[in-house]
């Protein structure tokens, strides 16, 4: 599916000269494939633009499962192989979804260029469409390719920040993985589509660090709204929109911050942004800027380059993305 860009093109070329001017990101560089899958792009954006008109839940979806599986091991698609053990597996997992999407853009591709283009490749492409999308096609950021998939994936590697961590622990497991202090007010801007289970903000709302009260950092009017949709005795797990804008709760924008500015932000670390020091500032600034959708393309792409292998002994071009290739030919 084509995007029409209009009004928007600075930023686009504002975003391309930030990832060249990124630096070296191992073997990944932009046109990786414009010599032997000249039409992957357009084959991924007609996959995708299809599974957006169907669902447009898909954006936040695809963000998370490029998250979860870059910030894991490094983005080497391994979220995506099945077994018993693998990191679908693992807790923070089980509701990461989007993983059809990823098969039919890997069948389209092979159709046309048979073992060339990565599963990981291909969730990073994915998820840059998705977000323009999400956008209402207001920005498209330039993405290196050339990764390799990984070989492994255990549930028991599987290392992701909690909602429940301090800023500085958040930011500390950031830094492990070469991701600026910006990098992780920025990539957490992905809430602004997201969504969470009522599950994990009842003790925001009822019983705060064992207080019995609901989290004083939270706007009563929210904490009202929100326990008449997470009832305390409720059978049910409830989703609740992070951004808590309703008119703009499944838009690309800069909403989030806006929100948690004033004290409703719906996670433990969402809200910490606003009020930690360490970050304060920078949420106020993306809030009142105009400059936020070119920022999370390039931590977006920043994110892309975690640990990417990029030498063929270490990793391997899959045939589908659900299972490693066992064939040596394979890359």
């Amino acid at each position: 599916m084509a995007v029409k860009i209009s009004t928007i093109e600075v930023l686009i070329l504002s975003l391309a000269l930030l990832s060249f001017g990124h630096g070296c990101y191992g073997q990944l560089r932009l046109g990786f494939y414009s010599q032997n899958c000249q039409n992957v792009e357009n084959i991924v954006s007609k996959v995708v633009g299809e599974a957006f008109i169907k669902d447009s839940s898909i954006a936040p979806a695809m963000i998370r499962l490029y998250f979860h599986d870059c910030f894991s091991n490094g983005c080497d698609a391994s979220l995506l192989l099945d077994g018993s053990n693998s990191e679908k597996k693992a807790s923070p997992n089980l509701s990461v979804r989007g993983y059809e999407v990823i098969d039919d853009i890997k069948s389209a591709v092979e159709k046309e260029c048979d073992r060339v283009v990565s599963c990981a490749d291909i969730i990073a492409l994915a998820t840059r469409d998705l977000v323009t999308l999400a956008s209402g096609g207001k920005t498209r950021y330039e993405i290196p390719t050339g990764r390799l998939d990984g070989k492994i994936s255990s549930a028991l590697l599987v290392d992701l920040p909690s909602p429940k961590m301090t800023v500085a622990e958040t930011a500390a497991k950031f830094d492990q993985r070469k991701l600026s202090l910006n990098d992780m007010v920025l990539l957490l801007g992905g809430h602004t589509i997201g969504v969470t289970h009522c599950s994990f903000i009842m003790d925001r709302l009822y019983n705060f660090q064992n207080t019995q009260k609901p989290d004083p950092s939270m706007d009563p009017k929210l904490v009202e709204e929100l326990s008449a949709k997470c009832p305390k005795s409720s059978s049910t797990d409830g989703i609740i929109s992070l951004d808590q804008n309703a008119t703009s709760s499944n838009t690309m924008d800069v909403s989030f911050y806006k929100e948690i500015k004033v004290s409703r932000g719906v996670l433990h670390i969402d809200q910490k942004l606003a009020n930690d020091e360490l970050t304060r500032k920078m949420v106020t600034d993306i809030a009142n800027g105009n400059d936020f959708l070119v920022r999370f393309g390039q931590a977006m792409v920043n994110l892309g380059s975690v640990r990417v292998i990029s030498k063929p002994k270490d990793g391997e071009i899959r045939r589908s993305c659900r299972s490693t290739c066992n064939n040596p030919l394979c890359v």
